[in-house]
């Protein structure tokens, strides 16, 4: 017979003692428990102890949470969150460096746990780490000189600490002093400084702006961006990436009248091609948060243009009529004919000539035009700056469109106006940036018009798709249709520059288009079909299988993975594998990294895996939580895992890359029985099962395959008709 829900079989370890079994029953109060607990080990004063979590995230057990508690889980009995805050606020405090640097390092681990953060700001231990911060370099300047180190982990320690409690949100920003931002943004402003304090200072930096506009002013006096590019010269992406989300920050919060004034100081300190250089052209591959970072800032550029975007012209406004006149002098200026010779009908008649010629609506006052909104002024912008920075390509598209019939010329003029409301739609330009997305295009960080280059190759292709598709006037909205999804095409496939772009471009002509289309349109129609469907359920186990095999045997070839410490990266290897009959994994130390294959014989250490109890990737690995989250390279959080094993060992891997990482965490997940669940998974199984589909399926081209089974014909009424071969 089953045990009832409600009842929950764990261990509780207690130091010192042998751990017990336990069966919690959830419908008690949790200090009930606690009591029972406390009794079995006759410990008294119950009220002060907790029930923890024994993995590597420590969380406390609470009447909240108490319900995640599953069937063999590790807790252990520790004093509670109350008693340890009180504990560690004192020790703080304390006048040995020793005691004080060990307690901020367990406050900094602790404090991800938001029944401690309650707990410790409870005791105003907010204030307090604002006041060590606040007095703390003066207090220890001497220290610092002679203990450098020490003094960096006693600053990193407590920034961590601070941005860990703040994150849950129970205290407001708004309640920090001017001092306080002062003294963060010195670390910013420095030179030499510590990375890992330079890297939390940045941070609470950019949460302050975010979280208070009055904070937004008062960081926006002490920092500004001449004092932030020199992070973004460095090496360190984490460095970087914190930079660009202060320069995010503070663009995002900067009131619009200031919005074009900073986009001005940031183009005077080259930031576009600084970032291009030493991040998006630099050796090591951009991560996530770099590339969200990167597409914000991608996306609040963009959004400069929104004014433009947004602001009718005027056709009573003289100088906005000149940009319109510079464009008929630009293309016609052969044609051109001075003001005072003809009649003034004979000069409005030319002119109404000269503007259908450049394929605006409205032929006697083009202005008119413009007055749509969006794309309004931008759009007389990008056809102005096409003009006058590719002026053979404006006079040669011009010309070639007034020598063609009326119903077969492209309207230069209407398909500008167009294609630039397109352009908008397609960056999104005035629409806040999503807090999830990472589409950044490198492409964009190559020019300092980048937009205007982007219309100005997008226009050329618009002219000419309209010749491949022999497009009439009425015919205009199809070819828009087809340009739209030559850029986006094009865009997925992230160039490297605008004339990569320019290059993807000419790949996908009109003909290709119809191509992609009708290969598109025939792979929809055949596997969206029920018996298609029904196919492809029955083959994904098979390979599954398949993968789960190919994962089991890179695992019995093994890998070398390099030992990396807290502090530097150091050229010490060691190797794992899995024993052909997967029963154990073999690993050791190398001296050097194997150039073949590594015997088995030379690793001396095993684990067989069917003491492996768990396996555990990025941040609740244990080798990642010994510094605090912010501690280590985002990089490295993505390519960690640790096997664990008995109670409380654990065997910590950093993956060489990506690859390897989704090989050894599928592995041995389907060692344990478990899903896989990696991109590399994912991904293997849209291939091999697209590939399998498509086997299955080739003699069967060109046939109609059914909705629904033939149906089955009635049984006969006698059998008189089989032959009896007896």
């Amino acid at each position: 017979m089953p045990p009832p829900a409600d009842i929950v079989k764990v261990a509780i370890e207690w130091p010192g003692a042998f751990p017990k079994l336990m069966e919690i029953d959830q419908k008690k109060p949790l200090s009930a428990i606690i009591k029972e607990v406390c009794e079995g080990w006759s410990l008294g004063n119950h009220e002060n102890f907790a029930l923890q979590n024994a993995d590597v995230t420590n969380f406390y057990i609470t009447e909240k949470n108490r319900n995640d508690i599953k069937n063999g889980s590790i807790l252990r009995l520790t004093t509670s969150p109350s008693q340890r805050a009180a504990l560690l606020h004192e020790q703080i405090q304390s006048s040995s460096m020793d005691v004080k640097l060990e307690a901020l390092k367990d406050l900094a681990n602790s404090s991800r746990d938001i029944t401690f953060a309650q707990e410790f700001i409870n005791l105003d231990g907010i204030s307090l780490l604002t006041q060590m911060v606040e007095s703390g370099t003066e207090r220890y300047q001497k220290l610092q000189k002679i203990m450098k180190p020490c003094f960096g982990d006693l600053l990193s320690f407590t920034l961590t600490a601070f941005v860990e409690l703040m994150d849950h949100g129970i205290v407001s920003w708004d309640t920090f002093s001017v001092a306080f931002i002062k003294k963060i943004a010195s670390y910013v402003n420095k030179s030499a400084m510590d990375t890992a304090v330079l890297q939390r200072s940045l941070a609470i930096l950019e949460s302050m702006v975010l979280n208070s506009q009055d904070l937004y002013q008062k960081v926006a006096q002490e920092i500004t961006i001449g004092q932030l590019i020199p992070h973004l010269q460095g090496t360190d992406q984490d460095i970087q990436t914190y930079t660009i989300a202060v320069i995010n920050a503070l663009f995002l919060k900067a009131p619009e009248e200031k919005r074009q004034e900073m986009a001005h100081i940031l183009a005077q300190k080259q930031l576009r091609s600084i970032i291009l250089s030493n991040v998006i052209r630099s050796t090591k591959p951009i991560n996530d948060e770099m590339a969200h970072q990167l597409y914000v800032l991608q996306v609040l550029t963009f959004n400069l243009l929104e004014d433009r975007m947004m602001t009718k012209m005027d056709p009573q406004d003289q100088a906005q009529r000149d940009i319109i006149f510079e464009l008929r002098r630009i293309a016609f200026d052969v044609e051109c004919e001075p003001n005072n010779s003809g009649s003034i009908e004979k000069r409005k008649s030319m002119y109404t000539r000269d503007y259908k010629k450049l394929g605006f609506i409205n032929h006697v006052n083009p202005a008119v035009d413009f007055t749509q909104i969006p794309p309004g002024m931008l759009a007389l912008d990008n056809m102005l700056y096409f003009a006058r920075h590719h002026q053979d390509a404006y006079i040669r598209i011009v010309l070639e469109n007034s020598s063609r019939e009326d119903k077969h010329e492209c309207p230069f003029g209407r398909s500008s106006i167009e294609l630039t409301k397109m352009l908008c739609e397609i960056l999104k330009v005035g629409e806040l940036p999503s807090e999830n997305c990472h589409d950044f295009h490198p492409m964009f960080f190559t020019h300092d018009r980048s937009f205007e280059e982007f219309f100005c190759i997008c226009i050329q292709l618009l002219n000419k798709t309209w010749k491949e598709m022999r497009a009439t006037s009425e015919d205009f909205n199809k070819v828009m249709q087809v340009v739209r999804e030559q850029i986006m095409r094009a865009l997925t496939l992230k160039p490297n520059s605008l004339d990569q772009f320019k290059s993807r471009l000419q790949n996908l002509s009109y003909t290709e288009i119809l191509k992609i289309r009708q290969s598109e349109r025939m792979n929809q129609e055949d596997f969206q079909s029920r018996p298609i469907l029904e196919l492809r359920e029955k083959i994904q186990p098979e390979i599954m299988e398949l993968i789960k095999q190919q994962r089991l045997n890179r695992l019995c070839e093994g890998t070398c993975f390099r030992k990396i410490s807290s502090r530097r990266r150091q050229d010490k290897f060691w190797y794992c594998r899995l024993s052909p009959n997967h029963k154990v994994l073999h690993y050791g130390d190398l001296e050097e990294s194997p150039q073949g294959e590594v015997p088995h014989d030379s690793l001396q250490d095993k684990l067989p895996v069917a003491d492996i109890k768990a396996v555990v990737t990025g941040k609740d690995c244990p080798h990642m939580k010994e510094k605090g989250a912010l501690k280590q390279n985002k990089e490295v959080l993505e390519l960690a895992f640790s096997v664990l094993y008995e109670s409380d060992e654990y065997l910590n891997f950093i993956a060489p890359d990506k690859h390897e990482y989704c090989v050894w965490t599928d592995g041995l997940n389907a060692l344990l029985g478990k899903e896989m669940t990696s991109d590399c998974t994912k991904s293997d199984m849209d291939t091999l099962l697209s590939m399998e589909m498509k086997l299955r399926l080739l003699d069967l081209e060109n046939i109609q395959i059914p909705e629904a089974p033939p149906p089955i014909s009635k049984e006969p009424s006698n059998y008189d008709f089989v032959y009896d071969c007896n």
